[in-house]
């Protein structure tokens, strides 16, 4: 039930326009237009380099936070989670599914995404466990606040507020623009958002080739427990 239930939630999230703009296009743009026009001063090595790791911590956002809230949100407003709430599925298991169509999204929206950041001259160095554990963790975290806001607001608000979050975090949260560009009072504050922790891990890892980035885990971790432990204490199914 629970792989019928994540097959029919991914193809959902694949088929929706807006969804697909948030996910696949907007990354990909992002990606190809700041890495082929010296727009924003990316610091010294190829613009690709420094791009590549924030677009994917952009697209993971954009799935497990941006998708994930409206998607919820409109699926909670028209009574489908009280009706799949009453199923035999239980309701873990709808959540688990759901957290495996975000996971399988991902994976797509990632190799696309490597694939072109490779067409354009990106070099990644550094340990693939630490990218997929930055990776895992800040699904856990954008999950669960993408969750708490489908869970508590209407529908409506919902997706006015996931849209201006994601272009907020898009411009402050060192995706694009370097962080080290900011005031020191702001970029102390932006630097403890979970876009920024994750875009800045995954850079040292795969720009700068750094081990761990056990601060930038520790960030992700507090935003997971805190949002899925909120998620699952105000989370409202009608």
């Amino acid at each position: 039930m629970i792989a019928a239930q994540a097959a029919l939630e991914t193809k959902m999230l694949l088929r929706n326009g807006e969804q697909l703009l948030l996910t696949v296009i907007i990354p990909t743009l992002l990606l190809v237009l700041f890495s082929a026009v010296d727009v924003v001063d990316t610091g010294t090595g190829a613009s690709v380099d420094f791009l590549a790791p924030g677009v994917l911590a952009l697209a993971v956002m954009s799935t497990a936070f941006t998708g994930q809230a409206i998607a919820t949100g409109f699926e909670r407003r028209y009574g489908v989670l009280k009706r799949l709430a009453a199923s035999p599925l239980p309701r873990w298991g709808l959540m688990t599914a759901k957290t495996l169509s975000v996971l399988v999204t991902e994976v797509l929206q990632i190799a696309l995404l490597t694939l072109i950041a490779f067409a354009l001259g990106w070099s990644p160095h550094g340990n693939p466990a630490a990218v997929l554990l930055l990776l895992l963790l800040g699904t856990a975290a954008f999950s669960g606040l993408g969750l708490l806001m489908a869970g508590t607001l209407k529908a409506e608000a919902t997706l006015a507020a996931a849209n201006l979050v994601f272009l907020l975090l898009l411009v402050g949260g060192g995706v694009i623009v370097p962080l080290d560009r900011f005031p020191d009072a702001a970029q102390s504050v932006l630097g403890l958002l979970p876009i920024s922790a994750l875009s800045d891990g995954l850079r040292d890892v795969l720009k700068d080739g750094a081990g761990t980035p056990w601060g930038d885990l520790g960030v992700l971790a507090v935003w997971a427990v805190a949002g899925l432990a909120a998620a699952g204490r105000f989370f409202r199914w009608e």
